[in-house]
C-alpha cells in the first residue's frame, strides 16, 4: 500500500508518501510542502494546493490518501480557511478516485508516539525512528503529514485484522 499523508494548511500544506510492504514494514518515499503566497487571492491559494496535490498523486501513484482532521481552533475564521484547504486536497484525491481517510490530531499522535497529547518534537522524533530515517524531515508540516500516513498504515492493518477475524467467525 502506498499512502499519501497530508497535513493541510492554507499557508503551508505538508505532504508525504510512505509505502507499506507485505510484511507490514514502512518505508519513506518522499515529502514536501505546498507553499502559497500570503498576498495571493484566497481562491488562487486553494487552486495551488489542489494543483500541487494532484501533481503529487499523478507522479507518486498513492493507493490511498490520509489527512489530518481539523482540530478545534479558537479562531473560527482560521478553522474555516483550514477546512477549505482540506477540501482542496480532498478534491484532488477524489478527482483520481482515491479513498480518503481522516484522522484526528490526537489519533495521529497516539498511533505514532503512543500518547495523544504528545509534543510536535516527539512526533518528529518518532517519525524518524519508525521510518529509520538518517535525519529529521525538513519541515514540521512534512513530519506531520508523514505521521498521518503512518497512522493510516497502523489503522488499516488493524481494520484488516478485524475484517479477517469477523469473516472467519461467520464461516
Amino acid at each position: 500500500m502506498r499512502i499519501l499523508g497530508i497535513d493541510p494548511g492554507i499557508g503551508v500544506t505538508g505532504f508525504s508518501i510512505i509505502e507499506e510492504d507485505a510484511r507490514g514494514c514502512l518505508f519513506y518515499c518522499c515529502s514536501g510542502d505546498v507553499r502559497t503566497k500570503i498576498k495571493a487571492p484566497f481562491s488562487q491559494r486553494l487552486k495551488k494546493i489542489y494543483d500541487e496535490i494532484l501533481l503529487v498523486i499523478d507522479s507518486e501513484k498513492p493507493s490511498v490518501v490520509a489527512l489530518e482532521d481539523i482540530f478545534l481552533a479558537k479562531n473560527v475564521k482560521s478553522a474555516l480557511k483550514l477546512g477549505q484547504a482540506r477540501g482542496a486536497a480532498i478534491l484532488a484525491a477524489a478527482c483520481r478516485d482515491l479513498p480518503v481517510y481522516d484522522y484526528a490530531p490526537t489519533a495521529v499522535k497516539m498511533a505514532v508516539v503512543g500518547h495523544g497529547g504528545a509534543a510536535k518534537r516527539q512526533v518528529q522524533q518518532m517519525v524518524v525512528h519508525l521510518l529509520r530515517l538518517k535525519q529529521a524531515l525538513t519541515s514540521e508540516h512534512q513530519a506531520d503529514a508523514t505521521a498521518v500516513a503512518i497512522c493510516h498504515a497502523h489503522s488499516a492493518r488493524f481494520q484488516a485484522k478485524i475484517k479477517r477475524s469477523s469473516e472467519s467467525t461467520l464461516s
